[in-house]
């Protein structure tokens, strides 16, 4: 009602969704005698002249029904019920000659098929309850082009209306299968069925950002490859409770890079006690008789051998994740590293043994494909090297409906240097060039290349005229 003539849209997946839930609260609830409602077009009118339109995006050919439409708002409801392809294009009619503020705004539960991009898009981003600036791109001028995001958690108890009328219903929500509880329940994200790290909750597990004391002895932790540098910076309280504080993940640096990177990130003041690194720094290459702990001493930063026991390391870890009977843990980390709390959680549990974690996601693991593999995008199959540094939409295959689709690709990188490589052939006399890590999709369900068989069948997407 404050801005006249306005124009919004809500949307729900499907017709039945949009009629059984969205119509009937909204005839409930507005004012009776400020609007006027057109069944056939499912149209809400108000006496100011703004409409609401209401409206269901069930496949990604629905979208271009929307193809000359302006909205200053536009709802989802379930938005994980969504693809991201859907999304984004729908953002494409966010416009108006118009003074009027142009908003996306969504409500949803962390559960769907759509729960991984949306949590990639909104509660990976940072801080929650805080707006957050994403540079998507810069333009040739070297103008940035910025998506503005805020994510808002909320549980069901703060429905106050409905813990009014209806407080039974978290006993029945008591009710549902675990990951289903913890997401509907308690409002989760960061659980899936066959993680590792079951222990970890985000409002438990992060905290702000403060002053440490400089009485906390500090430690820097790291690992490196060309592929990534991934390094943490850890202080111990006296009753040793670990807050890590800090974090650098940056691929393609040489040591002497590294090096320095680790170091500018360390101010003067700081008092590091002990820069750990694991065991494999320090064998010597054959080429040059150095071990990349000598040439990181070098650099300018002399290191410490660490325990690389994995397994143990985990466990060490799941302790540390654990409250104690006052719901306390012993590992706090800072919301400004993002990329422990979005990667921590996702790590799975090895299926043949549960003691240890698997080795995926790719993230983790950085299994690869060669430069020259063919991928199947909407315009048309590209070799994956010009994928690099960009985004765009790919043909891929759900497993739970057994058909195509169209999903977003990102954060495509060169992962690996002189990696061993294996050659799959098929029966067509196309091939397959990847690591031996690489999971390819068979009848037998996710292998290994290395693990393949020569009776194997590999599930191929079907991608028309774009294959």
């Amino acid at each position: 009602m404050k801005y006249p003539k306005s124009k919004q849209i809500i949307f729900r997946n499907s017709y039945v969704e949009l009629e059984r839930s969205i119509l009937r609260v909204m005839l409930e609830v507005y004012p009776f005698g400020r609007y006027n409602y057109n069944s056939t077009d499912h149209t809400f009118k108000f006496e100011n002249g703004s409409i609401i339109d209401c409206g269901y995006l069930e496949r990604k050919e629905d979208v271009y029904k929307y193809q000359s439409a302006e909205y200053d708002v536009i709802r989802f409801d379930e938005l994980t019920h969504f693809t991201e392809f859907i999304y984004t294009y729908m953002l494409s009619r966010l416009r108006g000659a118009n003074d009027f503020p142009k908003y996306m705004k969504s409500s949803t539960n962390p559960t769907g098929a759509g729960r991984v991009w949306v949590k990639e898009r909104f509660v990976d981003i940072g801080e929650w309850n805080k707006v957050h600036d994403i540079v998507l791109r810069t333009k040739a001028d070297g103008t940035p082009v910025i998506s503005r995001r805020i994510f808002i958690p909320s549980k069901v108890q703060d429905n106050i209306f409905l813990m009014e009328k209806d407080p039974d219903y978290l006993a029945r929500l008591e009710n549902l299968p675990e990951s289903e509880r913890r997401g509907l329940l308690h409002g989760e994200w960061d659980f899936f069925e066959g993680q590792y790290f079951d222990e970890f909750k985000r409002e438990i597990h992060t905290c702000t950002p403060f002053e440490i004391p400089p009485e906390w002895r500090r430690y820097v932790a790291f690992d490196y490859g060309l592929d990534m540098l991934a390094a943490y910076w850890i202080a111990v309280d006296n009753l040793h409770n670990c807050y890590v504080y800090r974090e650098l993940c940056q691929s393609n640096l040489p040591i002497s890079t590294a090096a320095q990177k680790i170091l500018e990130y360390t101010p003067s003041n700081e008092k590091i006690y002990a820069f750990l690194a694991p065991p494999d720094l320090w064998g010597r290459s054959q080429e040059t008789g150095k071990s990349k702990a000598i040439l990181f001493g070098e650099a300018g930063l002399d290191l410490t051998k660490s325990n690389n026991d994995r397994e143990s390391g985990w466990l060490a870890v799941k302790e540390l994740l654990k409250q104690d009977a006052n719901g306390n843990p012993r590992l706090h980390i800072f919301t400004n590293c993002k990329w422990l709390i979005k990667y921590l959680p996702e790590l799975q549990r090895d299926e043949k043994k549960p003691t240890d974690c698997a080795t995926e996601p790719h993230e983790i693991t950085h299994s690869c494909l060669t430069g020259d593999t063919l991928i199947s995008t909407v315009d048309g199959a590209m070799p994956i090297k010009e994928l690099v540094g960009g985004s765009g939409f790919v043909y891929s295959f759900n497993e739970q409906t057994g058909q195509r689709e169209i999903n977003r690709y990102f954060d495509v990188r060169k992962t690996r240097e002189n990696a061993e490589i294996i050659e799959i052939e098929i029966e067509d006399g196309r091939t397959i060039k990847c690591t031996p890590d690489h999971k390819i999709l068979t009848q037998r369900g996710w292998l290994q290349a290395k693990d393949l068989r020569v009776d194997d069948d590999i599930v191929e997407v079907d991608c028309g005229a774009s294959n």
